[in-house]
């Protein structure tokens, strides 16, 4: 008995300086808090709000950054968001989501589809997230909350930005002149992620250098002679003026820059006239543009002006009535991937998801406003990486709807996870 008591006395003295085992793993904390991930994608996937209407949205992503010990200042720059988490001195990382849906109805027949509908240009419609800007949310508060369980494994500061007006081309910059960098400090690195249609689920994409373009609209006023369409001879058309600009158009790319140079000029509509037998004295032309270096965007602007003046001068227009072409002083400029930032994420998702789940993606054509946080005088380092949302099925069926598609749908739970794993070990790294 004196033995045995003797034994448990020992025990009851060392028992709590004895190991219990390492702490729980990164993918054990993100598997642990996907259920509850999930249905926060969820919800937000059923109540989107389209560009400048995010209200409940970013109340919603501010309530959940204080759950977790983040200093959250709402209303900034529209319906944006800056959450703060210091924890001691080391880097400043900045990380955004965007969080508008578009003013479109949802096909998919998800059992949690949208059904919201809202005005938009003075017409009922749909909203939707078909952009996976839901998963983005989602993702950003599970890097966020993870990161604030292993606040012992880091040091430094986060600066999570939630950004309205995506869609619409405004949100970083209204966050950007409302003084993001002179309130919450200069970051030393700020990434995103951005759903992709045609990555698998469990995979991500990242590219160095230019990935998305320089994105601006530009309209074209064609002006003319009106007259009956049964005697042409006594107007100047400008629906003809116009088809011949739309088709001079297309020699910008193929004649007037180096075949190894890229850009897009594309005629998005085309609008005049009201009956069939009027010949009108207007036409308008709605154009996008996309380039990716200044010198290319200048001589693409240059010849859209020199085509357009030129077949109006060759139709016998006077001066007064040459056409008008305006081009906007803001744009959305492409995105410019940081190379040594690049091979930093890469190294840290080849961690995180396996060498096999990360792959080389090729730069396009579409814009994203993210590109300004790294476009100011501050120069600040940035990434934004393309995050796999298709399901395994889906891959297999193949005809894969694309991103702004009424029938696109991400794998919430897989898409997600593997964001959250990327980013967490990306911050690890980055602030270790």
């Amino acid at each position: 008995m004196r033995y045995s008591l003797f034994v448990l006395f020992l025990f009851s003295c060392t028992a709590f300086k004895m190991p219990v085992g390492d702490p729980p793993s990164t993918s054990a904390i993100i598997k642990e808090d996907l259920p509850y991930l999930v249905e926060f994608y969820k919800k937000r996937h059923q109540n989107p709000e389209i560009s400048l209407q995010e209200k409940e949205t970013a109340a919603a992503l501010a309530t959940e950054l204080r759950q977790i010990g983040f200093e959250v200042t709402e209303s900034f720059g529209g319906h944006g968001i800056v959450g703060i988490l210091k924890n001691g001195e080391g880097p400043q990382i900045l990380y955004r989501t965007d969080m508008d849906a578009l003013p479109m109805p949802e096909k998919t027949n998800l059992p949690y589809a949208s059904t919201k509908t809202v005005e938009y240009n003075g017409q009922t419609t749909g909203a939707m997230h078909s952009c996976g800007h839901d998963v983005h949310m989602t993702t950003w508060i599970g890097t966020a909350r993870a990161m604030a369980k292993m606040k012992d494994q880091w040091k430094g500061t986060l600066m999570m930005i939630g950004q309205p007006a995506e869609e619409i081309g405004a949100g970083a910059r209204l966050m950007l002149e409302n003084g993001l960098y002179e309130k919450f400090g200069v970051p030393d690195y700020a990434m995103a992620l951005h759903s992709s249609p045609t990555i698998p689920a469990g995979q991500i994409g990242i590219g160095k250098g230019f990935t998305m373009a320089n994105t601006e609209s530009i309209d074209i006023e064609v002006y003319g002679v009106g007259a009956h369409g049964a005697s042409p001879h006594m107007s100047i058309d400008p629906v003809v003026i116009a088809s011949m600009i739309v088709m001079d158009l297309q020699t910008i790319v193929s004649r007037s820059l180096k075949p190894i140079e890229d850009a897009v000029v594309t005629v998005g509509a085309i609008k005049g006239g009201t009956k069939h037998n009027i010949i009108p004295d207007q036409v308008n032309l709605q154009l996008t543009v996309r380039t990716y270096k200044k010198e290319v965007r200048e001589l693409v602007h240059k010849r859209i002006r020199e085509i357009s003046r030129g077949v109006a001068i060759a139709a016998g227009l006077p001066d007064d009535k040459m056409p008008k072409v305006t081009i906007p002083e803001t744009f959305t400029p492409a995105n410019y991937n940081q190379p040594a930032l690049v091979d930093k994420i890469m190294g840290s998702a080849t961690k995180a998801i396996g060498a096999s789940n990360v792959g080389d993606s090729e730069p396009l054509m579409l814009g994203e406003d993210y590109a300004m946080y790294g476009q100011t005088s501050h120069k600040v380092p940035s990434v934004l990486y393309w995050l796999g949302t298709v399901s395994e099925e889906r891959m297999k069926k193949g005809n894969l709807p694309g991103l702004h598609s009424p029938f696109y749908f991400p794998d919430p739970s897989k898409s997600i996870e593997t964001g959250i794993m990327v980013n967490v070990q990306a911050m690890l790294d980055i602030m270790d």
